[in-house]
Formats: structure tokens, sequence, C-alpha cells
């Protein structure tokens, strides 16, 4: 007869603790990224070779545990996000596309990677989220996300006018609205996911940009390494503090009577 098993996945139950942290994580992505690019004058192209040598070894790192660290699986997160914010600011600005053809384009790999995800797997569920392979997708679809994810809040902050508090005021109903249908539609909770996911991004982007532009632009001025630590421990009063397990979903095992 078939019994229900329950493989855990490598990354966290998805929860209120973990939008908490990834928001977190989004903004100090934007504040630790301009950091760098910025207050230290490295650049965009420094910037962005600085932190996928980080991610590259974080996902390596990532991949090699055998289950779920929230220590680890979070510093991964931070790198993307940091990654993300100096590759979009690279792509947009050094490499002359714009927002509108960076977030384009960003758009467009982000989805030829969940669809070659599911194409070859059947499912884009974080909750699958146990083999090198799908981890591989699942890396390379979140690096997307947080790079889109800042693009867009570039986009919608500057090109339309809109300026940081309007851009995060835009993301935040976004994100309520997805929240809305988690609780009342049957829409899928993976498409949901997915979406939420990449929205949180550009809300901390706006947010971290609202922090430590100058006032002129629109922005509050803070110091980025002030921001941005205060923010680092932020994260990890969080990670240590409050209880993340990892996320699981059901395998069958066929066994004999």
């Amino acid at each position: 007869m078939n019994s229900i098993e329950y493989t855990r996945s490598k990354v966290p139950e998805v929860t209120l603790v973990f939008w908490i942290i990834k928001v977190a994580a989004t903004t100090l992505g934007e504040t630790g990224g301009d950091t760098v690019t910025m207050t230290l004058n490295w650049g965009y192209l420094a910037g962005t070779i600085l932190f996928l040598s980080v991610l590259v070894a974080l996902v390596a790192a990532q991949i090699a545990a055998k289950a779920f660290h929230p220590v680890l699986y979070w510093a991964t997160i931070v790198a993307s996000t940091t990654f993300g914010t100096t590759m979009a600011d690279f792509a947009d600005r050094s490499l002359g596309i714009g927002y509108t053809g960076g977030s384009t384009l960003l758009l467009c790999l982000l989805l030829l990677t969940l669809g070659l995800w599911y194409w070859s797997l059947g499912s884009i569920s974080v909750d699958t989220v146990s083999s090198p392979k799908v981890e591989a997708f699942y890396w390379t679809a979140i690096t997307f996300s947080q790079t889109l994810g800042t693009a867009l809040g570039d986009w919608i902050a500057d090109s339309t006018g809109l300026g940081y508090e309007g851009g995060a005021l835009v993301f935040g109903a976004a994100l309520a609205t997805i929240a809305a249908a988690y609780y009342w539609t049957s829409i899928s909770r993976v498409t949901l996911f997915w979406l939420a996911f990449i929205l949180s991004r550009p809300l901390g982007a706006t947010v971290g940009d609202f922090l430590d532009k100058p006032v002129n632009d629109g922005g509050l001025a803070l110091s980025r390494p002030i921001a941005s630590a205060v923010l680092a421990i932020f994260i990890i009063v969080c990670v240590l503090v409050l209880p993340q397990r990892a996320g699981s979903h059901p395998a069958v095992s066929r066994t004999t009577a």
C-alpha cells in the first residue's frame, strides 16, 4: 500500500517571520549595496563582482549543506539581494539600458528560469527544495527576482515620478492584495509566493532608497553604513530569536502490506 512520508526542504517554512526577515534583508541589500558602490566609491562593476563572489560561495555552501540552517540561508538571501542591487544599478546606469530595459530583460530571465525549472521537475514550489538540482534552479530564480525587484523599485520611484514614498506605497498595496488573495481566493499558492517574493524586493529597495538618498531626491539622507548596520543587527536578532523550521512536502513511498 502507499504511505505518506514528508521530505524536509532546505529553505524555511513560509510564515510571517519569513516575510519580516525577507523585507528587512531586501532593505539591507539596497543600503549595503549603495554603501559599497557609492559611499565607498567602488563603483557598480567592482561592487557587482564583490557581491557575486560572496553569493557564489554562499550558494555552494547552501547546496553542500545536508539540512536547513537559518543563518546560512538568510546570509545567502542577503548576498543575493545585495548582488541584485549592484547588478541592477550596473545594468540600468553603466550599461545604459535604462530601468524599463533592465526590468524587461530581468523579467524574461526570471520567467525562463521558472519555466525550465517547471519543465525539468514538474513543480516550482519552494517546499521541494531538497536536492542540488532543485537548489540550483531555486537560487537562480531568487537572484533574478532580487535583481528584477531592484530595477522595478527604481523604475517606479524615478521614471514614474512617484518617488520613494510613493513607490513603497504601491508595492505595499500590491503585497496586501496578494495577502488577501492568499486568504480569500483559491489562486495557486506557488504563484502567490513568487509574486510576493518578487514584489517584496522593490518594497525593500524603495524603503532603502528612502532612508539613504539625499533630501533633494526625496530621501532622508541617513548614513548608509549606519542604516545597514542597524538592519543587519535586526536580521541577526530575528534569525536567532524567532522560531523557524524547514519547510516540508509530502512524498509518496510504496510499502508492502
